[in-house]
């Protein structure tokens, strides 16, 4: 099923942070299910074209997560963080890092907020703060609004199957 849900990603102009609106055909407490559950984050994490390995994964207040995509070439791209808060449903508060910076501490401050619009829709809004205006615009050139949109479409699709079973 194609979603008629749109990815939104806003970053103004000067400013070091970024928000991505999505809303999905699915309740709040499915969809918070499949943003912290190791079994199903790499059935929708990143590019469609990637495969995603949890190396680490403790989806608590406290804990910490690694996770690495890899490409049909071999190439592993490494990404890792502290999870500050988990608020069942309602919210994440996370750091993000890119492990192939060539240079450690562009660490993003990552909160998620998942918003019940019915019983079948949910609405999350993530706001990302960078360090620098510098490493966001850096995030976006890199590709970042292609990886977020087809991760989105990708989720989608396990929350329909999720819904169907």
């Amino acid at each position: 099923m194609a979603s008629k849900n749109e990815t939104i990603i806003k970053a103004e102009p000067g400013k070091q942070e970024i928000f991505i609106i999505r809303e999905f055909e699915a309740p709040r407490e499915l969809v918070f299910k499949a943003l912290i559950d190791p079994q199903l984050v790499p059935r929708w994490l990143g590019p469609r074209e990637l495969t995603t390995k949890i190396d680490k994964w403790d989806a608590r207040s406290g804990g910490h997560y690694r996770y690495i995509h890899s490409d049909t070439n071999g190439n592993d791209f490494g990404f890792h963080g502290v999870i500050h808060e988990v608020q069942v449903p309602e919210r994440i508060i996370q750091t993000f890092e890119f492990e192939g910076m060539p240079e450690k501490g562009h660490v993003v401050l990552e909160t998620a907020r998942l918003e019940a619009l019915s019983s079948d829709r949910t609405r999350i809004v993530v706001q990302s703060v960078f360090q620098s205006v510098a490493d966001r615009d850096g995030m976006m050139q890199a590709g970042m609004e292609r990886g977020v949109k087809d991760s989105h479409w990708r989720l989608d699709e396990l929350l329909e199957t999720q819904l169907n079973n």
